[in-house]
């Protein structure tokens, strides 16, 4: 059990301080200055898909606000901001001419970032793939890996210069299983031999942004974000630790194995049989060494854990993730489970060896309610955020390279599938008038960071 309360002064004096965003989340203006249609916009628009049939067409209107969301930021006290750079805002198409409107505004972004003191780090793919791509076939075809290469060295061209951080894929676990398998996600699609074509495509398309971040921006750190869950078993019999172990293949080995070189891990090969991509034929020579291409540092996307049990004859995996009795858990359901992120730290560390560690999103939602005032004095949140914290700490003091850490999200947005019924962010948003407001978990994280003696710049 990890000590719960954090204390800033056992965190690296030059440790990352961040939040985190996404481009469609908050961005808006889906049809301005010549951003063309991504996958999102298609599904959002598709009866049935989107809670309340809401879209990502105003969201947090950031495209419009982004000078004062600027100072915002600066005000959290933060020395880093994680964006992500919308494909179809910069390449209207997936390929082709620029649209240099669309790069205008992130080359604002980042200029802002530098004006006040925020080192900017750029995800070049946060889901908003070009709805032309996908009509080519999206992720399930190797075109789109080939595409992503040339889109990322355009933008790495572009903002390389000022932009020292780059994180080539956000969460590919989300966009091919939510996206291609089970359809809950943009494109929509149910088909689990597509999911693992999309897999297979998309470690690929990293593969090719990082060599196009090594040639157009040498000098910059680049790396991909991983969701991760650290995977226990119900008890501990064979059956139920070989269940788990079958789980962490899936959503997390199947992801760190290529990206560290390793190639796909053997026993979910012959587990996926017909659906794996080498059974489809998809898996070229040199493509090992591709997706292997080495990294700087590893992002970690982390919000619960997983707990597997054996289920014999239950989808492709055999085995069902059970929900423990006598936990917290956050409004998405999530088990909220902070000792689960020190183990999946410290475990990378031991498997893996990453040069550097950066937990790239931590969040959780609750059902806020804003008093008279607009105040949000969300306990349960800040009450997450200050036990994870301490179990980045904790998993420091067990030999961890853990670097920074940025919490989810920077304000209430556009939650995908949920539209805006779920809130992840520090900072409240009225939709209706577009106001924002530090809730009191967005207070707590800018407390301890002057506290940590973290001065914006640093």
């Amino acid at each position: 059990m990890t000590n719960r309360i954090p204390d800033p002064a056992r965190f690296p004096a030059r440790f990352t301080w961040g939040v985190a965003t996404s481009s469609y989340q908050i961005e808006g203006a889906p049809r301005e200055d010549g951003k063309g249609p991504s996958i999102w916009d298609t599904f959002c628009r598709t009866p049935g898909k989107v809670r309340g049939g809401d879209t990502g067409d105003v969201a947090c209107d950031h495209y419009h606000r982004l000078d004062s969301d600027l100072d915002m930021i600066r005000d959290l006290g933060v020395n880093a901001y994680r964006f992500s750079i919308s494909w179809p805002r910069i390449l209207p198409h997936g390929r082709g001419a620029v649209n240099q409107a669309g790069l205008d505004f992130y080359q604002r972004l980042v200029d802002g970032l530098l004006t006040r003191g925020i080192t900017p780090w750029a995800t070049l793919y946060h889901w908003d793939l070009p709805q032309t791509l996908e009509d080519e076939g999206g992720w399930t075809v190797r075109g789109t890996a080939e595409a992503f290469g040339t889109y990322s060295a355009v933008v790495a061209a572009a903002l390389g210069d000022r932009v020292r951080h780059f994180i080539t894929l956000n969460e590919p676990w989300c966009s091919a299983y939510l996206g291609y398998g089970i359809g809950i996600h943009a494109p929509g699609r149910h088909d689990l031999r597509a999911s693992f074509a999309a897999t297979h495509h998309l470690l690929v398309g990293h593969g090719r942004a990082m060599q196009a971040i090594r040639g157009q921006a040498p000098g910059a750190q680049a790396g991909i974000t991983l969701n991760l869950h650290h995977t226990y078993p119900a008890t501990d019999t064979p059956a139920d630790r070989a269940a788990a172990y079958r789980m962490d293949g899936f959503q997390n080995r199947w992801y760190l194995d290529p990206v560290y070189g390793r190639g796909y891990p053997q026993d979910m090969v012959d587990l996926l049989g017909d659906l794996s991509p080498q059974a489809q034929g998809l898996v070229l020579p040199g493509d090992t060494e591709l997706m292997g291409q080495p990294t700087d540092f590893l992002g970690v996307n982390m919000y619960s854990r997983a707990v597997g049990q054996d289920a014999p004859g239950e989808g492709f995996l055999h085995a069902r993730q059970i929900r423990p009795e006598g936990s917290a858990y956050t409004g998405f359901d999530w088990e909220v489970a902070p000792d689960s992120l020190t183990d999946l730290l410290v475990r990378l560390q031991e498997d893996y060896a990453p040069d550097a560690i950066y937990i790239t999103e931590n969040g959780s939602t609750y059902p806020d309610v804003a008093d008279e005032d607009g105040n949000v004095n969300d306990l349960e949140r800040t009450q997450y955020l200050t036990e994870h914290l301490a179990a980045t700490q904790e998993a420091l003091s067990r030999g961890a390279k853990v670097a920074g850490y940025f919490a989810w999200s920077l304000m209430d947005n556009f939650e995908w599938a949920e539209g805006y019924d779920k809130r992840f962010g520090i900072v409240h948003v009225d939709f209706d008038t577009q106001v924002r407001t530090p809730k009191l978990s967005g207070r707590t994280y800018r407390d301890f960071l002057a506290r940590a003696g973290q001065a914006v710049g640093a």
